[in-house]
C-alpha cells in the first residue's frame, strides 16, 4: 500500500510539474509569470504566504511579488519575512527547509524568526544555468512541521522551470522595449532632422556649405541659418554637452530659444546673452552646450563673432595668408544665467571665408585610434583655399572619410562654411 501512495503521489506530482510548466510559459508578460509562478507555489507546497524576488539593476534582492495562501498581495513584503534565510540562500545557490525555525538553532536566534514567529520555511534560488535571477521563499507562520524534504525537490524542480519562463519573460520585455526605443529614436531622429536646414541661403556675394552628421540615430550637434529683417545673415553652430535623447531634446528647445533671441536682437552678443538666461533659468535639463555664431552683414562684409566655449572658427584673409582661430569671447550656454559674451570682428574681402566645426571633426578617429586634428583640417583647407564653400566642404569630407577608414564615430560631425564671392 505504501508503494502504492507513493506512485500516486509521484504521478500527481508529474502531473503538477507539467501543469505548472504549461502555465508558467502561457504568457510572455512579466508580471503575470511572477503571479502565476508564486500561487503555483504557494498551492504546491500548501504555504500560508510566498514571496518572490528578483536582482535588479544594482545586484540587489528587490522583491516583486508577495502572496497570501488566497491569492491576494502582502503590503510592506520586506517585513515579516527571514532574511537571513533569504541571504543564505543567495549566497550559497542552494535551497533549504525548517520544520520549526522556532527551534532549529541556527535560526532561533534571529530577530526576524522571533519577532514575526515565523516556523516553517522553504527558499529556494531562481537558477537559469549558472545565472541566479532571484529568491523564491514561502513559510507558514502557524503550523510546524509542514514542509519535507519531498517538498523542497519539488520546490526545486519548480523553481527552475519557472526560472526560465521568468528570463524568457525579461528577454522578451528587454525586446519590447528596445523596439519602442528604437520607435522613437526614429521618431525623434525625424523630428530633429526637420530642425536642420535642407538648403542654405541665397544672398549676392556670397555662398555657404553646411554638412551636419550623427553619429548615433540623434544627434546633440545642430546648426541654423537666421534670416533677420535688417538683412543681416546669421550662422550658428553648437555641441550639446551630451548624447541620446536627452540631448536631442535639449538641442531641439535651446535651438528655439536661440533662433528667438537672436532674430529680436541688434547685435549678436546681446541675443547670446539673453538666450543664456532663458535656457539657464527654464530647463531642468541640467546639461549645457557650446556655441559659435556669426553674423554677416552684407552691406560693408564685416561679420559679427561670438564663440560660446566652440572649437575656434578657422577664417581664412588673403590679406593675412592664413588662418585666424577665433578665440573663446564667453563661456558655454546654459552653465550661468548671468555670463556675458562679447564679439569678435572681421572683415571678409572677395575669397576670404570662416569655417566653423564641431569636435566630431577633428577628434575624429581611424583604424589607429588616432585623432583627425586640427592641424591636418587646417592644411586642408589652405590647400584648396580658391576652392568654392561646397568644394572645400566636399574636399573635407573626403580627406576625413579616408581618414577614418569607416572607423564608427562616437560624436556628431557638423560644418559650416561661409565665402565671400
Amino acid at each position: 500500500m505504501a508503494t502504492e501512495d507513493k506512485t500516486i503521489v509521484s504521478a500527481d506530482r508529474l502531473s503538477f510539474l507539467y501543469r505548472t510548466s504549461q502555465a508558467f510559459n502561457a504568457s510572455l508578460d512579466l508580471d503575470k509569470v511572477l503571479d502565476t509562478v508564486i500561487d503555483e507555489i504557494i498551492e504546491l507546497t500548501g504555504a500560508e504566504r510566498g514571496f518572490l524576488m528578483l536582482y535588479d539593476a544594482d545586484n540587489n534582492l528587490a522583491f516583486q511579488v508577495a502572496r497570501g495562501i488566497d491569492q491576494t498581495n502582502i503590503e510592506n513584503p520586506e517585513h515579516g519575512i527571514s532574511h537571513s534565510v533569504i541571504n543564505k540562500v543567495a549566497e550559497s545557490g542552494e535551497g533549504m527547509f525548517t520544520l520549526d525555525a522556532q527551534t532549529e538553532e541556527s535560526l532561533a536566534a534571529q530577530l526576524s524568526i522571533v519577532n514575526f514567529k515565523l516556523r516553517a520555511i522553504l527558499c529556494t534560488p531562481l537558477m537559469v544555468k549558472e545565472k541566479m535571477l532571484g529568491v523564491v521563499y514561502v513559510d507558514n507562520r502557524m503550523v510546524p512541521g509542514v514542509f519535507t524534504e519531498d517538498d523542497l525537490d519539488m520546490l526545486k524542480t519548480v523553481a527552475s522551470n519557472a526560472a526560465v519562463a521568468i528570463e524568457n519573460a525579461r528577454l522578451y520585455q528587454v525586446a519590447v522595449d528596445k523596439g519602442k526605443m528604437e520607435q522613437e529614436l526614429q521618431v525623434a531622429k525625424k523630428v530633429q532632422s526637420g530642425l536642420i536646414p535642407q538648403t542654405t541661403p541665397e544672398i549676392e556675394g556670397w555662398e555657404f556649405a553646411s554638412h551636419w552628421e550623427p553619429a548615433k540615430e540623434v544627434a546633440g550637434d545642430f546648426f541654423d541659418f537666421i534670416e533677420k529683417k535688417d538683412g543681416k545673415i546669421g550662422l550658428m553652430i553648437a555641441d550639446v554637452v551630451d548624447k541620446g535623447i536627452a540631448a536631442a531634446l535639449y538641442m531641439a528647445f535651446s535651438r528655439s530659444t536661440l533662433r528667438a533671441s537672436l532674430t529680436g536682437s541688434e547685435f549678436p552678443n546681446e541675443g547670446i546673452s539673453k538666450a543664456n538666461q532663458l535656457i539657464c533659468n527654464d530647463t531642468a535639463y541640467g546639461m549645457f552646450l557650446t556655441l559659435a555664431y556669426l553674423e554677416i552683414d552684407p552691406g560693408n562684409f564685416e561679420i559679427r563673432i561670438v564663440n560660446g566655449g566652440h572649437n575656434p572658427p578657422l577664417v581664412y584673409q588673403k590679406s593675412k595668408k592664413g588662418l585666424t582661430p577665433i578665440p573663446r569671447t564667453g563661456m558655454l550656454v546654459g552653465v550661468d544665467d548671468q555670463a556675458k559674451y562679447e564679439e569678435t570682428i572681421v572683415k571678409l574681402e572677395v575669397g576670404d571665408f570662416i569655417v566653423l566645426f564641431t569636435d566630431g571633426v577633428t577628434e575624429a578617429i581611424n583604424q589607429k585610434d588616432e585623432e583627425f586634428g586640427n592641424e591636418r583640417l587646417e592644411k586642408i583647407i589652405m590647400s584648396n583655399k580658391k576652392a568654392s564653400a561646397q568644394e572645400l566642404m566636399d574636399v573635407i569630407l573626403s580627406k576625413l572619410t579616408a581618414f577614418t577608414e569607416n572607423t564608427p564615430q562616437f560624436d556628431d560631425i557638423t560644418l559650416l562654411i561661409a565665402k565671400h564671392i
